[in-house]
């Protein structure tokens, strides 16, 4: 019996990886097995990455609403723990965007929760 090597197939599967490192530096998108490597590694980090963006933005809406709390004299868990006992439900983006772009519905947010405790 002959031996199959795979032919079409095998030469259409090698094309898709190498069309995926396509922008690669060297061998990464030459290769097909540098670039196989390199295909793997650049989906774990994407999807790494994208957890890693997630948190970097919530780390930055604390910052920004603990920066605004400030500046009307409560910390940002004493402004948390305010809220939930005002039962004022906003999440950390929209509290960081009304910080940086509506200062005075931000400080009257401030005031209510205040008020709560």
């Amino acid at each position: 019996m002959p031996r199959a090597k795979g032919g079409v197939v095998l030469r259409r599967r090698h094309n898709k990886i190498l069309k995926l490192t396509k922008g690669q530096r060297m061998s990464r998108h030459l290769l097909w097995h540098r670039a196989n490597e390199a295909m793997l590694h650049s989906l774990f980090y994407a999807s790494r990455d994208r957890r890693q963006r997630r948190r970097d933005m919530r780390h930055l809406w604390i910052t920004r609403i603990n920066a605004a709390a400030r500046l009307n004299g409560i910390t940002y868990s004493r402004l948390t723990y305010a809220m939930k006992r005002a039962d004022i439900r906003l999440d950390r983006k929209v509290l960081a965007d009304l910080a940086v772009k509506d200062p005075k519905v931000f400080t009257r947010i401030v005031e209510v929760a205040k008020s709560a405790l």
